[in-house]
């Protein structure tokens, strides 16, 4: 089991993986082949930076604690393909951060600070990227939203904006006690992989405002969620899907998410 000595920071999401088998077992998920970068974010105690500097050709890794230079320094030592920015993800320049490597296939595997979830999500979205995959470590219940299917209560603006680009597989469960220090939730490790045949989308913008419409108030219909849109073009569509403006946005397939918005837009 893997000993820290560092103070962990709250404010950072620090919680770091204690056994290299876990780590080894997201490594795998990920698939990593020959000629590849992997962006990690939050090395921490650099328990998969390392396992990922076996696999990869480069590894890029970016951590935005600044105290844990001489740690990572120590445990990278021997780990020359690494490269550690100290900087905040969410606030860098991806594409620039890559120029300078040459890669045929490029992944993201990453334990994430949980209160970060999305937002990296919507980064990697944003940088259109040709990611090969994204594995990542997220809470539980998270997990599920990503991954689960029109017509539950974890069903979300999310989850058809993920699915809409990737086919989502949760791969398996991590207990809290895997973890220093030992957080409240339990965890989940998710594939992310691009699809291969996306339906055509005209408006990316369009698609993503319908989604934040649709859900925002989940206990109510589309006619109440959508009152700023021609309704008359939005039944007309759900009308081919056999559904009215009584229908509530979690009933609804990615599909006909992306057939409403190319039609209004």
């Amino acid at each position: 089991m893997e000993k820290y000595t560092v103070n962990f920071k709250k404010r950072y999401g620090q919680n770091f993986l204690k056994d290299v088998n876990i780590v080894n077992k997201i490594v795998r998920c990920a698939d990593i082949i020959n000629d590849s970068l992997v962006i990690e974010v939050g090395p921490g105690g650099a328990i998969m930076t390392r396992e990922l500097s076996k696999v990869a050709t480069n590894v890029l890794a970016y951590e935005i604690d600044n105290e844990l230079k001489d740690e990572l320094s120590k445990r990278l030592i021997n780990c020359e393909n690494v490269n550690v920015l100290f900087q905040d993800f969410l606030e860098s320049n991806l594409i620039k951060d890559i120029e300078n490597y040459n890669f045929s296939n490029l992944y993201f595997v990453s334990n994430v600070p949980y209160y970060i979830t999305t937002p990296i999500l919507m980064k990697l979205i944003d940088s259109k990227l040709k990611f090969k995959k994204i594995v990542m470590m997220v809470q539980k219940e998270v997990g599920d939203r990503f991954s689960t299917l029109p017509g539950s209560k974890e069903y979300g603006s999310i989850t058809v904006l993920l699915n809409y680009f990737f086919d989502v597989k949760k791969e398996f469960l991590v207990s809290r006690k895997q973890f220093i220090p030992e957080p409240n939730v339990d965890s989940v490790i998710i594939s992310l992989k691009e699809k291969e045949n996306k339906q055509e989308l005209k408006n990316f913008d369009i698609f993503q405002k319908l989604l934040r419409d649709s859900f925002q108030f989940k206990r109510k219909t589309l006619r109440n969620n959508l009152k700023g849109y021609n309704l008359l073009i939005v039944e007309e569509v759900l009308s081919r899907f056999g559904y009215d403006l009584s229908v509530r946005a979690e009933k609804l397939s990615v599909e006909i998410f992306v057939e409403i918005a190319n039609a209004i837009s």
